[in-house]
């Protein structure tokens, strides 16, 4: 498939890893599935998009770039295929040992996966970061399928998006004439069923890894802690939001509120000049945080919560091995 266009452009485009495997028997002929993983700069879409395949919110998206932290895996279920997304920090080239290490993360992700796609927003020219993650993601899996995606369908002109999937065509080109492309928008869920059946083509014939009411593995505590620190990055900027990690502490019925249950949650900066800056002018943008963290905990856990969220500096915490190591990285 050389036509960068024969994976599907919709003709109305807006103006501007480890599971239980289940029997084979379970799955009909002919049944795909495999590990997915979508790569590219930060800030490409690559949560949001993973959220719209999975059709709910198991990764947390924010204005900066670097807001994913671990390797978060989404399960995409449908009647022919099973697609095991796995949302990973995005390559970069590292400031800190935080961004070495994840960038090690996410380089160990990429050589198990079976796809890996790669994602380019279409208003947005390709450019060296592009080409530099595209050649790292050639080291490390050099017999990796790998799928075009232009996302951001919804910011762009319908020139804008072709002359993307052109330019995107003959970057794969260089290695595969055979290179894939599809446009999308995860927001407006544009091109998302056609995405999953260009995925579900490249993957090999296989049996459920997980049961159909899966969507994520990744452990609730962790997800409230993502909860959390995505109600932190609201309206931040510059260097704070990295020097932002929250880790649960505790999580208990309540002794005094009956189906209420009490989370207690730390959340560790760098320097104590971040804490104003999250707490803002007279605790108002901290209360703020905790009462939008508080409500998605509600939505995840389909239960009532209190939140008791404290504040610690962890001087330097992305650079200190035994910081990292304390908080899981």
């Amino acid at each position: 498939m050389s036509n960068p266009f024969d994976a599907g452009f919709p003709d109305d485009l807006p103006a501007d890893a480890a599971a239980p495997i289940a029997d084979f028997r379970d799955t009909p002929e002919g049944f795909r599935s495999g590990f997915v993983s979508f790569v590219g700069r930060p800030n490409t879409g690559k949560s949001t998009l993973t959220n719209a395949l999975v059709g709910q919110k198991i990764a947390i998206t924010a204005d900066q770039p670097e807001t994913t932290r671990h390797p978060i895996r989404g399960i995409v279920h449908r009647d022919d295929c099973q697609i095991v997304v796995v949302d990973t920090p995005g390559l970069h080239r590292p400031r800190t040992l935080l961004g070495e290490r994840l960038n090690e993360v996410v380089k160990d992700t990429y050589a198990d996966v079976d796809v890996i796609g790669l994602t380019i927003p279409a208003d947005e020219k390709i450019g060296p970061g592009d080409r530099w993650i595209l050649e790292n993601v050639r080291k490390v899996a050099p017999k990796t399928p790998i799928i075009g995606i232009v996302t951001k369908l919804d910011k762009a002109s319908k020139d804008q998006v072709g002359a993307q999937l052109l330019a995107l065509h003959a970057l794969l080109s260089e290695d595969n004439p055979d290179a894939v492309v599809i446009p999308v928008s995860a927001t407006e869920k544009i091109q998302i069923d056609e995405l999953v059946g260009v995925l579900a083509e490249a993957l090999p014939e296989g049996p459920k890894f997980y049961p159909d009411d899966h969507v994520t593995d990744d452990a609730t505590e962790k997800r409230i802690s993502e909860l959390i620190r995505e109600a932190a990055l609201a309206g931040l900027k510059d260097e704070l939001p990295h020097s932002v990690a929250v880790e649960v502490d505790e999580m208990l019925p309540s002794q005094t509120r009956e189906g209420v249950l009490d989370i207690h949650a730390i959340m560790y900066l760098e320097r104590p000049g971040q804490k104003r800056i999250i707490e803002g002018k007279d605790g108002m943008r901290f209360r703020r945080t905790v009462g939008n963290a508080r409500k998605e905990i509600i939505k995840l856990l389909g239960q009532n919560v209190y939140l008791d969220l404290r504040i610690k500096v962890l001087k330097n915490w992305q650079s200190d091995p035994k910081s990292l190591g304390r908080l899981g990285f």
